[in-house]
């Protein structure tokens, strides 16, 4: 009796199980987004990652990836107009298939973010992103800070659901709490290129972050996702994933060996300018070859400043304390002291350059500007040389009388 009972159960409950499952089958499939994350590439524009959203809609059977970090090299004046300021970047998709394959060239890693969305939020959110990637709206002036490819996904999914998303903690060192500092420590294995960032972008750069401007290092705002929620406290990612999985190796280039770094070279040319310095007020004579080399590499990167500060439409790059040291005036000793009629100029320059580097050194040690390591030794170099300048003119006219 009992196995006929249960039979007799079993038969009465198989319709509303085939009804459920027809029901479930039924159900419309809704298209998915996902945030894309590479973690970092080789280059030195690939260092802090890249950020992308993937859109997937199984009803049309499309799968592709919108992308704002597109730039086209071979525009009219691309370097030039980007040197300015003028950094125009595009949209873009492109089936995820490709968009994976040349990460996966590069042995980087992709990790997707499914992203916690209504039905109503999903088609919002597509609705922006093909709008954004017509001819006439894909391209953008793009910052390296405040609207990268990063900044752009983030706006947008929030565009989407109507709110700000409460952003979770990173893993970043404690005290890595400037742009100039998340930099810094995507850019370990590149000194150089982080030294020529610490001379081209100015203060700006030094500001205390809030914990949401962080996340224009993509690697930094995928970690920052993972336990984000909205304005109710739901999670935004529901799953997370690697559509690339290369943890175990690095495409970015080794460390620079400590000789060849910019504050090693610094040194080296600190430690000849204290020998020359030396040499030279001992003999009440000037090394004149090497202050012209000195100073007109030091001009030559002042004009490049000063291009930066008063006509590119950089934001970071102004204002920048560093003209105090290096700029167009530098020219002026390494030609004078060829000159035997500007003796008196070449002392009234070294005297005034002398001074301004004391201060420029004290606005440096307060945190007006956050220095790079190098800077020390190469302004020690330029004060030397300023030094032995006024010594040894001084003791010539001295002697001359």
């Amino acid at each position: 009796m009992t196995f006929i009972r249960s039979l007799l159960f079993i038969l009465l409950l198989f319709p509303t199980i085939v009804s459920a499952q027809e029901n479930a089958d039924s159900l419309p499939l809704r298209p998915v987004v996902s945030f894309l994350t590479c973690s970092e590439g080789p280059e030195i524009y690939e260092l802090e990652g890249h950020t992308a959203i993937r859109v997937v809609d199984p009803v049309n059977g499309t799968d592709y990836v919108v992308n704002w970090g597109i730039f086209d090299f071979a525009a009219p004046n691309f370097v030039y107009r980007f040197v300015k300021g003028e950094t125009d970047y595009m949209s873009g998709t492109a089936p995820t298939r490709y968009f994976l394959s040349q990460y996966a060239r590069q042995g980087r890693t992709v990790t997707e973010q499914k992203l916690n969305l209504t039905p109503c939020q999903t088609d919002t959110l597509i609705a922006m992103i093909e709008d954004c990637v017509r001819p006439e709206n894909r391209v953008y002036r793009y910052n390296y800070v405040y609207d990268n490819c990063s900044t752009r996904a983030l706006s947008f999914v929030e565009k989407a659901i109507g709110d700000t998303l409460a952003l979770a903690q990173s893993s970043l060192p404690p005290g890595t709490d400037t742009f100039r500092k998340v930099m810094a420590r995507f850019h370990t294995n590149y000194p150089w290129y982080q030294f020529g960032i610490d001379l081209a972008l100015g203060s700006g750069i030094d500001k205390r972050l809030t914990h949401r401007e962080l996340s224009f290092a993509p690697v930094v705002l995928c970690e920052m996702l993972e336990n984000a929620t909205d304005g109710s406290g739901n999670k935004i990612v529901s799953s997370t994933d690697y559509l690339i999985d290369n943890h175990d190796s690095s495409p970015v280039e080794g460390p620079t060996p400590w000789y060849a770094t910019p504050l090693a070279t610094a040194l080296y040319l600190l430690v000849v300018s204290a020998a020359l310095t030396f040499r030279d007020i001992r003999r009440h004579r000037l090394s004149r070859w090497f202050d012209t080399i000195l100073f007109s590499v030091f001009g030559l990167a002042g004009c490049v400043i000063t291009f930066l500060v008063f006509i590119s439409v950089h934001e970071a790059t102004s204002p920048n304390w560093l003209l105090m040291w290096l700029n167009p005036l530098c020219f002026l000793p390494a030609i004078l002291t060829w000159v035997k009629r500007g003796k008196d100029l070449l002392l009234w320059y070294h005297f005034l350059n002398f001074a301004t580097l004391i201060v420029l050194v004290n606005l440096l040690v307060f945190g007006v500007q956050s220095p790079n390591a190098a800077f020390y030794p190469l302004i020690a170099a330029d004060l030397l040389r300023s030094l032995a300048n006024i010594c040894v003119t001084i003791w010539s006219k001295r002697h001359r009388r």
